[in-house]
C-alpha cells in the first residue's frame, strides 16, 4: 500500500509540471502574437491596434471532426451504411412521383365523378340552364346595342326576349306547316317506293318470291302485337319525356330573361361566393370566357345557316321533297359541330331513297359530304377558329364524349364547354405568368437598391 500511495503521488507530480510546463508555452506564444513581427518595437502603435489578429489555426497534425452520424434510424432500427434511414428513401425517385401524380388524379376523377353524379341528378335544370346560356349568348349583343342607344334595360331585355321567343316559334310553325301541307304527296311518293323496293327485291338480283315478302311482313306485324306491352310503355315514357322537355324550355326561358335582364349583378353575386384570393383572377376570366361563348354561339348560327342553305338548295336541285324543312332540321342538328349537320341529313337520304331511289339518295349523300368538307376545312377554321381554338379532334371527341353522358344535349354544350375552360385555364395560366415577372422584376430591383446601399460610405456624424 506504501509503494502505491508514493507512486500515485510520483505521477500526479508529473502531471502537474507538465501542465505547468504547456501554460508557460502558451502563455509565450500569446506574448510574441501580440508583440508583433520580430525587430518591431513591443508597444504597438495606433496602426498596429487596428490590424486584426488572425484566429489560430489548427495544428496540421490535428484530425478533422468526425461527423455524427445516427446509430438507430425509424422505428429503433440500426442504420447500415449501405441501407437508407427510411422505408421511402428506398423507392426510386421516378416511382414516387408516378404514385403521387396517381392519387391525384384519382382524387380529380372522384370529384368529377360526384359532379357529373349531381348534373345527371339535376339534369333537367342543368340543360335549362345551359340551353339559357347559349341563348343568352345569341341576344346579349342586341341587348347591349339597345341600351347604348339609350333603351331601358328592362325594355331592351324584354323586347330582345321577346323577339327571340316568336323567332324560336315561327320556325316551328313553319317546319310543322310544310310536313302538314306536304305529307299527302310525300306519303304517295313513299308507298311507290315501297312497291318499286318489293318489285325489285321480286325481280332483282336476290329473286325473293311474293310469299317470301308476305312472311316477312306478317313476322313483323306478329313482333310488334307481341311486343305491343313494351310499345305502350314506351309510349308512356315519352309521354314523360315530353312533360320534362317543356318543364325545361319554360325553365330556360325564365333563366334567360334574368340572364339577359340581371346577367351583371348574378355574375357578381357569383364572384362573392368564391374565395377572397380567387376572386380577382376569376373576375378577370369571366368576362373572357363569355366573349368565347358568344363568339362561339354567333359563328354557329352562321356556320348552321350555310350548311343548312346549301344542303337544301342541293336537295331541292334533285327533286327530293319536304326540302324546306328538311333544310330547317339540318340547321338544327348543325348546332352539333362536324356531325350534326351529317347525321340530321341522313334523313334527307332516307327519303331521297325511299321517293326518288337509290341514284338520288346517293347524290344526296354526296352533297352532305362535300357541305361537311367545307364546313370542316374553311367555315369552322374561318369563323370559329380566332374564337373556340379547340382542335378537330377535341371537337369531336368533345361530341362524342358529350353524347355519351347526356345524349344530344351533352353533344350540343360539349364543345362551347370545351372552349370556355380553354379559355379560362389560359388566362389563368397567363396571369400567373405575369404574376411571377412581376415578382422577379420587384425581387431584381430590391437586389439593386441593396447593393448600391452597400456600395455607398457611411455618413460621418460630427
Amino acid at each position: 500500500m506504501a509503494r502505491g500511495g508514493k507512486a500515485f503521488k510520483a505521477a500526479a507530480t508529473g502531471l502537474a509540471l507538465v501542465a505547468r510546463a504547456a501554460a508557460g508555452i502558451e502563455r509565450r506564444r500569446r506574448a510574441a502574437i501580440a508583440a508583433g513581427p520580430a525587430g518591431t518595437d513591443a508597444t504597438p502603435g495606433p496602426a498596429a491596434h487596428e490590424e486584426q489578429i488572425p484566429p489560430p489555426r489548427r495544428p496540421e497534425t490535428e484530425e478533422p471532426p468526425v461527423p455524427y452520424l445516427p446509430t438507430h434510424g425509424a422505428f429503433g432500427r440500426e442504420v447500415h451504411p449501405g441501407r437508407p434511414a427510411t422505408p421511402a428513401e428506398a423507392v426510386p425517385w421516378g416511382l414516387r412521383v408516378a404514385a403521387e401524380s396517381t392519387w391525384r388524379l384519382l382524387l380529380l376523377g372522384a370529384a368529377l365523378y360526384v359532379v357529373f353524379r349531381v348534373v345527371d341528378m339535376l339534369r333537367l335544370v342543368a340543360f335549362a340552364v345551359l340551353a339559357s346560356l347559349l341563348i343568352s349568348a345569341l341576344l346579349e349583343p342586341t341587348v347591349s346595342w339597345l341600351r347604348r342607344r339609350g333603351v331601358p334595360r328592362s325594355l331592351a331585355a324584354a323586347g330582345t326576349f321577346l323577339s327571340g321567343l316568336a323567332g324560336i316559334g315561327l320556325v316551328g310553325w313553319f317546319v310543322v306547316w310544310q310536313v302538314t301541307t306536304n305529307l299527302p304527296s310525300v306519303t304517295v311518293r313513299v308507298q311507290d317506293g315501297v312497291d318499286k323496293l318489293r318489285d325489285w327485291l321480286v325481280t332483282g338480283p336476290l329473286h325473293l318470291t311474293q310469299q317470301q315478302i308476305n312472311d316477312f311482313a306478317k313476322q313483323i306485324t306478329t313482333a310488334i302485337n307481341a311486343n305491343s306491352e313494351q310499345i305502350t310503355s314506351a309510349g308512356i315514357t315519352g309521354a314523360q319525356i315530353a312533360v320534362e322537355v317543356l318543364t325545361a324550355m319554360l325553365l330556360a326561358f325564365f333563366t334567360t330573361f334574368f340572364l339577359l335582364y340581371d346577367g351583371e349583378k348574378i355574375w357578381n353575386w357569383a364572384l362573392r361566393g368564391l374565395p377572397r384570393h380567387s376572386r380577382y383572377a376569376m373576375a378577370g376570366a369571366g368576362p373572357k370566357a363569355w366573349a368565347t361563348l358568344t363568339a362561339y354561339v354567333r359563328g354557329t348560327v352562321c356556320v348552321a345557316f350555310i350548311d343548312a342553305v346549301c344542303i337544301g338548295i342541293g336537295i331541292e336541285l334533285l327533286g327530293v321533297p319536304l326540302a324546306l324543312p328538311l333544310a330547317v332540321i339540318i340547321f338544327l342538328g348543325a348546332f352539333v359541330p362536324l356531325v350534326g349537320a351529317l347525321v340530321t341529313g341522313t334523313i334527307a337520304v332516307l327519303i331521297a331513297a325511299v321517293t326518288e331511289g337509290p341514284f338520288t339518295a346517293l347524290m344526296v349523300l354526296v352533297v352532305l359530304v362535300a357541305v361537311q368538307q367545307i364546313e370542316g376545312h374553311i367555315l369552322q377554321p374561318l369563323i370559329l377558329g380566332r374564337a373556340v381554338r379547340v382542335h378537330p379532334l377535341g371537337v369531336v371527341l368533345g361530341v362524342a364524349a358529350g353524347s355519351i353522358v347526356g345524349g344530344i344535349g351533352g353533344a350540343i354544350v360539349a364543345v362551347p364547354l370545351i372552349a370556355v375552360t380553354n379559355t379560362v385555364v389560359t388566362h389563368l395560366r397567363r396571369r400567373n405568368e405575369a404574376g411571377q415577372e412581376v415578382f422577379v422584376a420587384l425581387e431584381a430591383a430590391r437586389e439593386a437598391a441593396a447593393a448600391r446601399t452597400a456600395g455607398e460610405p457611411a455618413a460621418v456624424s460630427d
